[in-house]
C-alpha cells in the first residue's frame, strides 16, 4: 500500500505497559500511517484537539469501565473531543464500553453472571452492512460487562439476545463501538488465555483449546472485516 496523502498519526489509547494495538495497528502502519500511542493510566496526557490526528481508537484492557479510576474518567471524558470534530473515533471492548459509557448509557455485568470468552456468533443489521457490506458471523469476545444502546446511536450488530445484544454501534457520522476483538493477534490470544484460569468455568466462558481452534476456523472472516472496515472508518472523518 502507498503512503496516504495525510500525514498525521492515528491516536492509540491503550491501558497495559505491555499493550499493544495489534492487528489494527499492523493494518494502520501497513497503509502508511503512524500511530501516537498514549497510556493514559500511566499519565499520558490525552490532546486537546485532533488537528493533528487522522483519529483515535481506545482499545480495551481488564479494567470495567465502571471502575472508579481517576483515568477512565479522563478518556470517557475526553471522547467529547473527537464528538465535537467530527474526527473519527473507534472504541474496541473497554472503548467500546467507555463511549457509552459517555454517551449515557449503562455499562452492566449479566444477571446471572454470564461472560463471553470465546467464539460467539455475530449478525450485522442493515445499518452495520452500509458501513462494511460483509462481517464476520462468528468473533472472538473476552468480556464480562455489556452496554445499552446510547441514545441517538445506530445499531450495526447483534449477538444473543439473552446475554449480550449490542455488539456494535455508530454514533453521528465518524465514532464507532465495536465491543468484540478484531485486533486480536496469534500472541495477544496466547497471553489472554495463559490467564483464563476458572472463568472457563462461568456460564459463557471456554478454556483455551476453544479459543485456537476457534480463531483457525473463523478468523479469516475477521481479518477480511478489518481490512473493510478500517477503510470505512478513515472515510468517515467529517473535519
Amino acid at each position: 500500500m502507498t503512503a496516504p496523502a495525510d500525514p498525521r498519526p492515528v491516536l492509540v489509547v491503550l491501558h497495559q505497559k505491555h499493550s499493544t494495538p495489534g492487528r489494527i495497528g499492523r493494518r494502520l502502519t501497513a497503509r502508511g500511517l503512524r500511530l501516537d500511542v498514549r497510556r493514559p493510566r500511566f499519565g499520558e496526557p490525552l490532546p486537546e484537539t485532533l488537528d493533528d490526528h487522522r483519529g483515535a481508537i481506545v482499545f480495551g484492557g481488564p479494567m470495567s469501565a465502571n471502575d472508579d479510576e481517576a483515568y477512565l474518567a479522563v478518556e470517557a471524558d475526553w471522547m467529547a473531543v473527537p464528538l465535537r470534530e467530527g474526527a473519527p473515533l473507534l472504541g474496541l471492548c473497554l472503548g467500546a464500553q467507555l463511549l457509552a459509557r459517555h454517551l449515557g448509557a449503562k455499562v452492566w455485568p449479566h444477571d446471572d453472571g454470564h461472560v463471553e470468552i470465546g467464539w460467539f456468533d455475530l449478525e450485522a443489521t442493515a445499518d452495520g452492512r452500509r458501513v462494511v457490506a460483509d462481517w464476520p458471523a462468528m468473533v472472538h469476545q473476552f468480556h464480562s460487562e455489556g452496554f445499552d444502546l446510547p441514545r441517538g446511536s445506530n445499531l450495526l450488530a447483534r449477538g444473543d439476545a439473552r446475554t449480550f445484544p449490542n455488539q456494535a454501534f455508530a454514533y453521528g457520522p465518524a465514532a464507532f463501538a465495536i465491543q468484540f476483538h478484531i485486533e486480536l493477534t496469534v500472541p495477544m490470544l496466547k497471553r489472554w488465555t495463559a490467564s483464563i484460569g476458572d472463568r472457563a468455568e462461568l456460564p459463557g466462558g471456554f478454556p483455551p483449546e476453544h479459543h485456537f481452534d476457534g480463531r483457525v476456523k473463523h478468523d479469516p472472516a475477521t481479518s477480511r472485516f478489518v481490512n473493510d472496515f478500517l477503510d470505512a472508518w478513515l472515510a468517515s472523518d467529517a473535519r
